[in-house]
């Protein structure tokens, strides 16, 4: 009987573990802890994305903007980037995809001091755009997109 209700017990944490971990990503944002600082993590991420042929349209310090009208934030860039071998084709399938194209990190640091990459992810916005008979794309995108962040955070 014990066994039972320890075993209850463990896959109840179990589920509740996983349920959290799902909860926290039903929003389609991928975060990614960081071992560097932001500006780090950011200079890594621009490297690895060149290094792989992407385009940076834009580089955004929301904190510098913050300062300039005099309001403090802690370390936030945003990287915008992309490349139409890579968009294109999602954009074939559905081109109400572009509203979320081209491709964003955002790497901030948060009220405890650890720094984050976070993206959109690519099913998530697939799923939103209701994009169907893609999946290659998707795929293809959500792994070149976990590539860049390991590259960066690591």
């Amino acid at each position: 009987m014990n066994r039972i209700r320890l075993s209850a017990a463990g896959f109840l944490l179990f589920y509740l573990i996983n349920s959290q971990v799902l909860a926290e990503h039903s929003d389609g944002v991928v975060r990614v802890k960081s071992m560097h600082s932001v500006s780090v993590t950011i200079d890594k991420l621009e490297s690895a994305l060149k290094n792989k042929g992407m385009t940076i349209f834009k580089r955004v310090s929301h904190s510098a903007g913050a300062a300039k009208v005099g309001l403090e934030l802690r370390p936030t860039e945003l990287m915008i980037f992309g490349n139409p071998k890579v968009g294109s084709p999602l954009m074939q399938c559905q081109q109400l995809a572009a509203l979320d194209l081209p491709q964003k990190a955002l790497v901030y640091e948060d009220e405890k001091g650890q720094v984050w990459l976070a993206y959109n992810d690519p099913k998530y916005i697939a799923n939103r755009h209701n994009v169907s008979g893609c999946d290659d794309v998707v795929n293809k995108i959500a792994n070149a997109l976990n590539n860049f962040s390991r590259a960066a955070t690591q």
